[in-house]
């Protein structure tokens, strides 16, 4: 293998072939080495030959290999029962394919690296060239810009950087349009002075203030490319804590980050009490995230085609391998079809690990279409998601079959606990979750919306913890449940959350103050030991709120104390003309 390398300095080199006597052409034949002996030449047979027999007995033994473990699938044998005859192929499979391994894999390899760094070796010589000639043109400082510089063009052509404009300048050149607000980021470098000449722009261009925004004191690097585009400040939302949560019998401070009055102490005083009766008891039945695609067909009947082909169990095996190449976590699980007319949904349900999943979900959508489309290639992809998933909206195929993480919470308040902590009777509260949650849901038609306020804490958790605040419409469906037992004294309540969208790794869980709330409950990235144990133990804790939230809620109304409690700790004391002004 020649690989040709370049002398350490062109000086040395040019100076070590003035050095060398000169020879004769005569003298330079009769001194040349002999070639090296190659590892072929040890071979009994023709290399062209040797090469066409363990071409052909690879190819056949495997073959031979595939037939037999069909077979033996087909009649239940285990495939590690082997005989001496599928012995023999498999120890020939082997040496074939380390022979045709040593003659082609590693030459191809070695003439592969060998072109790259011949190719790296003449880019170098070239700078080196352009170097020697240039040097007593150009100050020494900038020699080594200029050749990054022209070598970095040769693969990449990065956005231009802006002039050493100041800061109005650069305002003035936004507001004319000479330079894209969106650009900034990538053209100066520094994400906070983008943000800051962005929103002095648009101050200027809508002729409002923006005073009481704050711009201080915010990674705006963090956002970057990932939560935020074209930022111009933050806002301040108060984050508090309500707990200690006991479930599973642990203790959580669960942080709410919300600016509705009353919401974090009636949730607490739900938490005092469920800690009081020994505390509340989770289970989740179910998890994985979903994505439909829709792809359409020239009929009904070739449409009808692509459902019975996904339908066949015969066929999920290969579409899962398909699905699970998007990622070491992504696990197809079940695909569900839907038809209307021309137009097939196709519903994939998948584990996502400790993320939430939806890109993961995609990826893997997508890799089972490009797989589809060669097996029907008159089908049309409509799109991506068809709206079946279904995704940041009220859906009866959520509600009913789930997505996301699907848990149950449930706890025993004793009957001295209802009274002395919440200030009302286990049949007051029975009879009005009857009334209420379920009776009253049903007469405005309800889509997952019998309970009494799931949304405030899901919401609240949502944000405090870098979830997707869109996805509080699906999370929040909940049927909340309570009965009287040990005749009538003590009570039962339960909730019942089908659709937990929620993640621990992505998104805004990697921002600093989500992930020191998602520290806070021991939940902070992935867990490596046991992957989604993390994101399922945030969905445990999001439901173990609710239910906390739902008794409070429930027994401020039984006891006739929420217009009270809302006018004492829902209204500011401040006189707010005195701030406006």
């Amino acid at each position: 293998m020649d690989l040709r390398r370049r002398a350490p300095n062109p000086s040395h080199r040019n100076h070590h072939l003035l050095k060398q006597p000169q020879k004769s052409s005569s003298a330079a034949i009769r001194r040349s080495p002999s070639p090296a002996p190659k590892a072929s030449d040890a071979l009994p047979l023709p290399l062209y030959l040797t090469n066409a027999i363990f071409f052909t007995l690879f190819f056949s033994v495997a073959y031979y290999l595939l037939h037999r473990w069909r077979d033996k699938i087909r009649s239940s044998t285990p495939l590690h029962v082997v005989t001496l005859s599928e012995l023999a192929a498999i120890l020939s499979l082997i040496a074939s394919f380390i022979y045709l391994l040593g003659f082609f894999g590693i030459d191809f390899v070695q003439s592969f690296i060998a072109r790259a760094s011949h190719d790296a070796w003449d880019i170098e010589d070239e700078d080196e060239t352009r170097f020697l000639l240039n040097q007593d043109r150009r100050p020494a400082p900038c020699l080594n810009s200029s050749i990054s510089t022209s070598v970095s063009r040769r693969f990449m052509d990065p956005p231009a950087p802006l002039p050493s404009l100041g800061d109005e300048d650069l305002v003035k050149s936004v507001v004319s349009g000479d330079i894209p607000s969106y650009s900034l980021e990538s053209r100066l470098g520094d994400c906070h002075r983008a943000a800051s000449i962005r929103r002095e722009a648009v101050q200027r261009l809508t002729g409002r203030s923006l005073v009481g925004l704050p711009l201080d004191g915010f990674d705006y690097e963090s956002i970057l490319g990932q939560c935020c585009e074209m930022p111009i400040g933050y806002v301040q939302i108060p984050v508090g804590i309500a707990g200690p949560l006991l479930l599973n019998g642990c203790e959580y401070s669960v942080p709410m980050a919300t600016t509705e009055g009353c919401l974090v102490a009636s949730t607490n005083r739900g938490c005092k009490a469920i800690y009081a009766s020994g505390g509340a008891t989770s289970v989740l039945f179910r998890d994985g995230m979903t994505r439909a695609p829709v792809v359409k067909f020239p009929t009904a009947s070739r449409a009808s085609e692509l459902l019975f082909f996904l339908e066949e169990p015969a066929n999920f095996d290969t579409l899962a391998v398909v699905f699970n190449k998007s990622s070491r976590f992504a696990r197809l699980q079940k695909i569900q079809c839907s038809l209307a007319g021309r137009n097939l949904y196709i519903r994939f349900s998948c584990g996502t690990g400790d993320a939430m999943g939806m890109n993961m979900v995609s990826k893997g959508v997508q890799n089972v279409l490009e797989f589809l489309q060669d097996e029907f290639p008159d089908m049309e992809v409509g799109g991506i998601s068809g709206n079946f998933c279904s995704d940041k909206k009220p859906a009866a195929v959520n509600w009913i079959q789930g997505r996301g993480k699907s848990v149950v919470c449930e706890a025993m308040i004793s009957g001295e606990v209802v009274e002395k902590v919440l200030k009302t009777s286990v049949s007051a509260l029975v009879e009005l979750n009857m009334i209420k949650n379920l009776t009253g849901s049903a007469i405005a038609g309800a889509l997952g919306g019998f309970n009494a306020h799931a949304a405030n804490i899901v919401s609240a958790i949502f944000i405090a913890t870098g979830q997707d605040p869109a996805q509080n419409i699906e999370s929040s469906h909940c049927i909340t449940m309570m009965e009287a037992i040990n005749d009538g004294k003590d009570l039962h309540i339960s909730v019942t959350m089908p659709c937990i969208e929620v993640g621990t790794v992505g998104g805004g869980t990697q921002l600093a103050s989500q992930s020191a709330c998602l520290n806070l409950l021991g939940v902070k990235g992935a867990c490596r030991e046991s992957p989604a144990s993390n994101s399922r133990l945030l969905a445990a804790i999001v439901a173990g709120s609710v239910l906390a939230g739902e008794l409070s809620l429930m027994s401020a109304i039984a006891s006739g104390q929420l217009v009270k409690s809302h006018m004492k700790y829902n209204r500011s004391i401040r006189d707010m003309s005195t701030v406006t002004s």
